[in-house]
């Protein structure tokens, strides 16, 4: 089983110790929007509300953990459903430096577009109003949301499917 072809259930067979992020919290659910449907990687976490300054910031960073693979980057928005955490511009950024995909418990937008990049992006909904930037936002941070504890470090795999983690790498 590879990063290109892994399917989430057999990896949850497999790792039943593995968190499931439950499919509908409180009336939201994850929706696929970039190009790879799945993906998988190591965790980079993200907490922030309306204001995508650290997303942007970090998404223009290298993105590859020391093995060459793409890491996952995991932003907790607080659920809002007000304005975008991602668009186009910074997805290409987060391609362009090797990250393997996003997952924003918030909204993203330029969905069109994003579907079309080589990245996993996964999120809550789409509106085309973009965020506040200013300079708020933690990063490694635990995050909780759809049942799941993440912490910066684990390892997450989404595809249509569902959004698995573990504190361990299950592709090598």
């Amino acid at each position: 089983m590879t990063l290109q072809n892994f399917i989430t259930c057999d990896l949850l067979d497999d790792n039943p110790e593995c968190q499931v992020c439950a499919p509908n919290m409180e009336g939201k659910r994850f929706f696929s929007y970039g190009g790879n449907t799945k993906f998988g990687g190591e965790v980079v976490t993200i907490k922030c509300f309306e204001d995508n300054s650290r997303v942007k910031e970090l998404l223009a960073t290298h993105g590859k953990d020391d093995k060459g693979n793409g890491k996952v980057l995991v932003v907790d928005g607080g659920a809002s459903m007000r304005c975008a955490l991602l668009g186009d511009m910074i997805a290409q950024n987060a391609v362009d430096n090797g990250w393997a995909g996003v997952i924003v418990y918030g909204c993203v937008r330029d969905v069109d577009d994003m579907g079309k990049m080589p990245i996993g992006v996964q999120a809550l909904g789409a509106i085309p109003r973009k965020s506040n930037r200013k300079g708020m936002g933690d990063v490694g941070v635990t995050l909780n949301f759809g049942g799941i504890t993440i912490n910066n470090g684990d390892f997450v795999y989404a595809d249509n499917n569902g959004i698995i983690l573990s504190q361990k790498s299950l592709i090598d």
